[in-house]
């Protein structure tokens, strides 16, 4: 009986690992010095998490002043565990690598928490700087 349990325990971490593995692979994980790395990150800074201040270091250029821009606007309104954050989900839906810079098209689903749920286009661009990928501008639309 002994053999059996451990047999099940190995069947059992032998599919946990797959699906970890699996899951993953699906999420599309991009180095973090990539340009989608970066984008990502910007992303999960600044559109899920709503943290400015935690998005400024992916960012250069027009972005930051965007940014900057923001948080002027925001003034001292501090986002916490009290707030109602919104669930964002978003896939690439369009890529276009230039010379000097790579432009990422995004399709956003919105739920807000009993504020229903709405469609958002992001159009992030990305250029390298002294080696390091930036986000140099970033926009969205319906």
């Amino acid at each position: 009986m002994t053999s059996r349990k451990f047999q099940l325990t190995d069947r059992c971490a032998e599919i946990l690992f797959a699906a970890a593995f699996a899951s993953m692979v699906a999420s599309g994980c991009h180095p973090a010095n990539s340009a989608r790395g970066v984008v990502d990150n910007f992303i999960d800074q600044y559109y899920v998490a709503i943290d400015l201040k935690a998005a400024e270091p992916f960012c250069t250029g027009l972005a930051l002043d965007k940014l900057h821009h923001e948080q002027q606007l925001i003034g001292d309104q501090k986002i916490d565990e009290n707030t109602r954050k919104p669930v964002v989900h978003y896939k690439l839906t369009a890529e276009r690598d230039a010379t000097d810079h790579i432009e990422f098209l995004f399709r956003a689903t919105i739920d807000v928490p009993e504020g229903g749920t709405f469609n958002r286009n992001w159009l992030i661009t990305a250029r390298k700087e002294a080696g390091t990928w930036k986000v140099s501008n970033f926009d969205d639309y319906e």
